[in-house]
């Protein structure tokens, strides 16, 4: 008895450990609070927000600005998944009414993803307020970009509220976005991994004039207090918000990038439908521990493989024994995180001559891993021998460059 009462204290103590984590920074949302809304008195107020927007104490910013006494919030704007999340991924959001506040809900993911003037005509400000992940093909900073054109169209400010880059402020990965692949997952000339917040993007995309025929809003960010560069999620102390159903958790920011582009080709298993989404590569013609073994060999800094076997519940190989690899980042900072799926793709083509990817893949899919690449030049150059050494000079040619000229736009040391 003794034994098991003490498990349960220690239980209990472990809880209120994680419970107990310390919240190390104020969001945009936090500091606007603190400033009691100044910016958006008098003003009447649209807010672009889902379920991530929300106060260190777990509250929505729409709820927050609905209650405010001298905040007049007349319109909300959802991006995909809606502004309370209720919409599944890639799927149509419609205007509706929110059942908590009655106001009226524009889509911004439906018949149209750039607010209208009709959308804008009853509001003098837009609030920005979602949590991204900090990799470009990730679509809520396509709908912040689209929004800054809309307001300057119309007339409106535009105002964001700040929030963390999950994968840190440091890390730049990805060549450039090319005319040619300009779409809502690569909207902006920049890195995959670009390396700043959306306020710091967004003073960015102003002052570059990168938004559409060189436009320029009325804008202002709410900086955060107490952010790094250096900081990944899982260093401020936030709790997370999925920002979309299969980025649960702060981690999963770190591996969409490690997967995310092969993903699009539905060839293999990266977890999607599985308990470990975008950690992971599977297909059931891999044999596991040769798989593990050519990827260690590769000495991928701060990376481990690690042989898996698994059933998918649902997306691709629903139901099938499937073997593959697990992707084991040990030191977040070494590691190249865009790399990763290039070099999988490479020992399965040494492997397994007969599966190289382009060979066997949907050419369907061609069109949209050129999009998330931001180049055809990705897909072409690989193809050709399936080494990653073909890829990795025009990968990362634009690196330093953007490292230079985004500086001039960081808000946080």
């Amino acid at each position: 008895m003794k034994k098991i009462m003490t498990i349960c204290l220690i239980c209990i103590l472990c809880g209120s450990m994680v419970q107990a984590q310390k919240i190390r920074i104020k969001t945009g949302i936090e500091v606007l609070k603190e400033q009691n809304f100044k910016c958006l008195e008098g003003k009447r107020v649209g807010l672009i927000t889902n379920p991530t927007g929300v106060d260190n104490h777990m509250k929505s910013t729409i709820d927050i600005l609905h209650e405010a006494p001298n905040v007049n919030l007349v319109a909300l704007y959802g991006p995909e998944h809606g502004v309370r999340g209720d919409v599944h991924a890639g799927d149509h959001v419609t205007d509706m009414k929110d059942a908590s506040t009655g106001l009226p809900v524009y889509s911004l993911y439906g018949s149209t993803r750039k607010a209208t003037p009709e959308m804008l005509k009853d509001i003098d400000v837009l609030v920005y307020d979602i949590q991204d992940i900090g990799c470009r093909s990730f679509t809520y900073i396509s709908t912040m970009g689209l929004a800054m054109e809309a307001a300057a169209e119309n007339g409106k400010e535009l105002i964001v509220l700040d929030r963390p880059n999950p994968v840190g402020g440091l890390k730049i990965e990805g060549n450039l976005t090319e005319d040619d692949c300009v779409s809502f997952v690569s909207q902006f000339k920049i890195p995959y991994l670009y390396g700043l917040t959306c306020g710091e993007l967004a003073l960015m995309l102003n002052g570059e004039k990168m938004l559409k025929e060189g436009k320029q809003c009325k804008l202002q960010v709410v900086k955060m207090k107490g952010w790094k560069r250096k900081m990944d999620y899982t260093q401020t102390g936030l709790q997370w918000v999925p920002s979309s159903p299969h980025i649960p958790h702060p981690h999963s920011a770190f591996f969409y990038p490690v997967s995310g582009i092969l993903g699009e080709l539905s060839y293999m298993s990266i977890g999607v439908g599985y308990t470990i989404p975008f950690q992971m590569f599977a297909a059931p013609w891999v044999e596991a521990e040769k798989l593990a073994g050519n990827l260690n060999n590769l000495n991928v800094p701060g990376v481990i493989f690690r042989p898996m076997y698994l059933k998918p519940f649902y997306s691709v190989g629903k139901g099938e024994l499937l073997q593959g690899v697990q992707v084991h980042i040990m030191d977040f900072g070494k590691a190249p995180l865009s790399e990763i799926q290039f070099l999988v793709m490479q020992e399965v083509a040494a492997l397994y001559p007969d599966r190289a990817v382009f060979d066997h893949a949907d050419k369907g899919r061609f069109s949209m891993f050129d999009k998330v690449s931001g180049s055809k030049q990705i897909r072409e150059r690989f193809s050709k021998r399936n080494r990653w050494e073909d890829v990795r000079d025009y990968w990362y040619k634009d690196v330093e460059n953007f490292r230079k000229l985004s500086k001039q736009y960081y808000l946080y040391k």
